[in-house]
């Protein structure tokens, strides 16, 4: 994997080289990483897993056409022959009115900002090793654990860099660590499994191997000899590592590209207000050490924190530079890209503020209703808004969990899910989307 300013150094004389092809304009990429993990079972090694990759991407502008390519080949002679195809495929292609790099006028200027992405901790396979089978010695000391799919543990780290024919180069790197366990409990066909994992930039910030096996492990077992629901309207609260998924949906709604195809629930609600006065979502792409933070995006754009809910209103559409002269915006620093093929629209680190209350106090009205810890299926219309998903967790009765159940079907629609949602107490940021524990009052729930 090259160092930052190689990285640079190579995006830079691509360009150099598509400019002199016949490009009017472009832009270069360079995406490289390299990871390591170890798994075990059952105490035993299962598996060691080296990966290294680095790739560079090309995407010219010709006449007002453009064209993308790839190619994992660093050297000089491939570089030359990337350009030069890259051009001549261009000048094959359509016209594209809204393709073309973002305004000069906006893009970073001086030095990206330090985030703290990068942590120099080595760990070798024995530590990994040792990380891994400790998560899954835990999770299997566990009272009614009864087998094991694993423990793993990993370590990684990417490079991504950028320049353009108009001035911008930049380059950022970031590390990751992460230590999971994956345990069943039970015998025969009354057998339940479930899982916990922990992913983080440094590895001082992860959560101690033996707590996350634990949490395997716990997990399982209260899954054991589920039930089966009543069919009805009824409260749905949503655990905090599936209350995640819901934030999801509405990012992609809020997809600038999603809304220039009208193609999303959310078309002309833009400053609408969708949720509870109380509620605010925010995306923060320079938290440090965050899991998906970055100084400036995959245009060179540089990257803010904004709301992406406040006070219960929709704040405006996530833009990269396209999908902001389709609607006759300005691009909003949400660009992403790979290694091949144009830019398109993502979020960084995305969270659902807490509420006042703790989870108990939460469902403590609810007198007949389900908790759900598992969703299961596709079932989620993007353009419509419609949901519905298979899901398993626990009964809710008298305000209190009760015993474990699955096989049912949770089912609304987003608009009216998101007017009907409260937030817990109880967040927890790690996952790049997070949320605490949310309640959603009216949804339909199918059983038996």
């Amino acid at each position: 994997m090259l160092s930052l300013a190689d990285a640079r150094e190579r995006c830079e004389a691509l360009i150099e080289r598509a400019r002199r092809a016949g490009a009017d304009a472009g832009d270069a990429v360079y995406v490289g990483s390299a990871s390591e993990s170890v798994s075990v079972r059952l105490g035993k090694l299962e598996d060691v897993e080296r990966s290294e990759s680095e790739s560079v991407g090309l995407r010219v502008f010709v006449g007002g056409a453009s064209a993308s390519i790839g190619s994992t080949d660093l050297g000089d002679a491939a570089l030359d022959e990337l350009a030069s195809r890259a051009v001549a495929m261009a000048r094959l292609a359509p016209a594209d009115k809204f393709a073309g790099l973002a305004a000069e006028d906006l893009l970073l200027r001086g030095d990206a900002l330090d985030l703290d992405l990068d942590d120099a901790t080595e760990r070798s396979p024995a530590d990994l090793r040792s990380l891994a089978e400790q998560a899954e010695d835990a999770a299997r000391t566990i009272p009614g654990v009864t087998n094991s799919e694993g423990g793993g543990a990993s370590s990684g780290r990417g490079l991504f860099a950028l320049a353009t024919s108009h001035g911008f180069s930049g380059a950022y790197a970031a590390s990751s660590h992460s230590v999971s366990a994956s345990v069943v409990a039970g015998e025969g066909s009354a057998m339940q499994r479930d899982y916990s994992w922990r992913s983080t930039r440094h590895a001082a910030d992860l959560l101690g191997p033996e707590a996350i096996g634990r949490e395997a492990g716990e997990r399982a077992v209260r899954r054991l000899n589920p039930g089966r629901v009543k069919s009805g309207p009824m409260p749905v609260v949503f655990d905090p590592r599936v209350a995640n998924s819901l934030v999801g949906h509405l990012i992609g709604a809020m997809s600038g590209a999603s809304i220039a195809r009208r193609a999303s629930f959310l078309l002309d609600r833009d400053g609408q207000k969708l949720f509870d006065s109380a509620i605010t979502i925010t995306d923060d792409p320079l938290l440090p050490r965050g899991m998906r933070s970055r100084p400036f995006d995959g245009e060179g754009l540089p990257t803010a924190p904004r709301k992406l809910v406040d006070a219960g209103h929709i704040t405006g559409w996530l833009m990269d530079a396209a999908a902001a002269r389709q609607l006759g915006a300005t691009p909003t620093g949400h660009a992403s890209r790979g290694s091949s093929g144009a830019p398109h629209v993502t979020s960084s680190n995305v969270v659902l503020q807490p509420g006042s209350l703790t989870p108990a106090e939460l469902m403590a009205d609810i007198a007949d209703g389900v908790y759900v810890t598992e969703l299961i299926g596709q079932g989620v219309n993007g353009v419509t808004g419609d949901y519905s998903r298979g899901a398993s967790g626990f009964r809710i009765v008298n305000g209190k969990l009760a015993g474990p159940i699955a096989e049912f079907t949770v089912a609304g629609h987003l608009i009216e899910m998101f007017a009907a949602l409260t937030p817990a107490n109880d967040l927890e940021v790690y996952r790049g989307i997070d949320s605490p524990t949310l309640r959603v009052d009216g949804m339909s729930v199918a059983g038996d």
